[in-house]
């Protein structure tokens, strides 16, 4: 990293800590006891995605198909997803959200952006909230390709 400056080289490890713990800690508010890291993970996903098969859903997942085939079998359990038949290739399964999986879906979401909008009441002063959102127009360009 010889032709990286120090103060890049810096905001890189600390942008990543820091976006690693909040993230983390976004996932603990909304999380259900009743759910694994890896079934909500996968949860959300199926809802991103809508219909899709399990070898698809273990792809973009990075696991293997039966570790996502043992996940998609306890979100049926809790009437979280439902499978159908592929119309397109009878030998394989859809995966969908069912009603309840939407549900929840959007349950988390919505405590999740509440909690994030609480703490930016709670813990900053409006001065710093601006500052906040400065900073993230300027990560905004991070995300482009």
């Amino acid at each position: 990293m010889a032709d990286i400056s120090d103060s890049a080289a810096r905001a890189a490890r600390d942008l990543r800590v820091v976006f690693s713990r909040l993230r983390r800690r976004i996932r603990e508010v909304a999380q259900d006891a009743d759910l694994s890291p890896s079934q909500e993970s996968a949860l959300t996903l199926v809802g991103k995605h809508g219909a899709a098969t399990a070898s698809a859903l273990a792809a973009a997942e990075g696991v293997r198909p039966q570790s996502m085939a043992t996940t998609l079998a306890a979100l049926e359990r809790h009437g979280l997803i439902r499978r159908a038949p592929d119309p397109d290739d009878g030998r394989r399964q859809l995966v969908t959200l069912t009603d309840g999986g939407r549900a929840r879906i959007e349950g988390n979401r919505q405590v999740r952006e509440e909690w994030l909008a609480r703490a930016f009441e709670d813990r900053y002063s409006e001065e710093e909230r601006q500052t906040v959102l400065a900073a993230l127009e300027l990560m905004e360009r991070l995300s482009r390709p």
